[in-house]
């Protein structure tokens, strides 16, 4: 009550003096009384301030990662080289590694958040399979790794010329069958081949929940950044998450962070989306965009390391030899 007096009794001394409010916590101006989208030419002076705390009515409870890979194929349906010339099997090692620290990371900061971590691998060879399960033996997360069957998808999948092409798109779908049957909040949908910064996860649950709350709405979140996304010079909106900025996008590859809601209320287009090889794979995901609220950091939580004439892009500002270094396990 106090709070809410001071605060009118400032914006009244304000416009007396005539300066205007900016109010970063509800994206308006309290003395123009218009929205930051707005136009606000006529601003003469300005203060810019957060007036209220930003109440974090959206609480996440828990965190479902579903990694997803195959150490056989090096570049999918690609026939060049990564970043680093290292096998596949030292990438998905590497990105499995920055998932921990940022796991561990999580759990000192947001403790109240629970994690859990599957693994969906495809055909690893035993060599693989140990070197994977050799990076939790001595760490406390509570881990599953899933030796993937692609037979159980032979009918709902259509058939590809190429082995991997089916792999994937199964694995994507074995990934969304466990997201819909045992994700309870957050569900955070991972290629092996992405990096994390160490406070990654962290930032991703806390601007969830800072944003959510903001906007009184769910979210997507992509942690990369990439260039292609500022290709088309689209109409974009800024927000503060809980250590930088973030954009909204319109497109995602195929590693997101979603609500379980989302899941269940666009199955349809998940489903869709793995029965056959689309072109670009995501198109379906564009459609929901166009209805809910997707959005990437910047600077990027994680890279993309992918050949380095990809067609999105390498995030910038990163540099990638640090990070690759920072995550070389035991």
């Amino acid at each position: 009550m106090k709070k809410n007096i001071l605060k009118k009794f400032f914006i009244k001394i304000a416009k007396a003096l005539d300066f205007e409010l900016i109010d970063q916590n509800e994206f308006k101006s309290p003395t123009l009384n218009k929205e930051l989208n707005e136009n606000l030419s006529n601003l003469k002076k300005s203060i810019v301030l957060p007036l209220g705390e930003v109440e974090l009515t959206r609480k996440i409870k828990s965190l479902l990662i579903i990694f997803r890979t195959n150490t056989n194929v090096e570049m999918w349906n690609q026939n060049r080289k990564r970043i680093f010339d290292e096998p596949k099997i030292e990438y998905v090692c590497r990105s499995l590694y920055s998932v921990i620290r940022s796991i561990k990371y999580l759990n000192k900061n947001n403790p109240q958040v629970k994690v859990k971590l599957k693994i969906i691998d495809d055909n690893s060879s035993n060599e693989n399979l140990d070197k994977i399960n050799n990076l939790f033996k001595s760490e406390d997360i509570e881990v599953e790794v899933i030796n993937h069957d692609l037979s159980i998808h032979e009918n709902i999948i259509k058939k590809q010329k190429k082995r991997e092409t089916f792999s994937n798109l199964s694995t994507l779908l074995r990934a969304f069958e466990i997201g819909k049957n045992e994700g309870e909040d957050l569900i955070y949908f991972l290629e092996d081949d992405y990096i994390h910064i160490e406070s990654a996860l962290d930032e991703m649950v806390s601007s969830y929940e800072r944003i959510s709350s903001q906007i009184k709405k769910e979210l997507f979140i992509c942690p990369a950044d990439y260039p292609f996304l500022y290709m088309d010079n689209e109409k974009t909106s800024l927000l503060i998450g809980s250590n930088r900025h973030w954009r909204t996008i319109s497109k995602t590859l195929m590693t997101f962070m979603v609500p379980k809601s989302f899941v269940d209320k666009y199955w349809d287009i998940f489903f869709k989306t793995c029965e056959d090889l689309n072109n670009p794979w995501e198109k379906y995901f564009y459609e929901i965009y166009e209805k809910e609220i997707c959005i990437s950091p910047i600077k990027s939580l994680a890279v993309h390391i992918t050949n380095i004439n990809s067609g999105y892009g390498l995030s910038p500002f990163i540099d990638y030899k640090k990070l690759w270094d920072e995550n070389k396990y035991e």
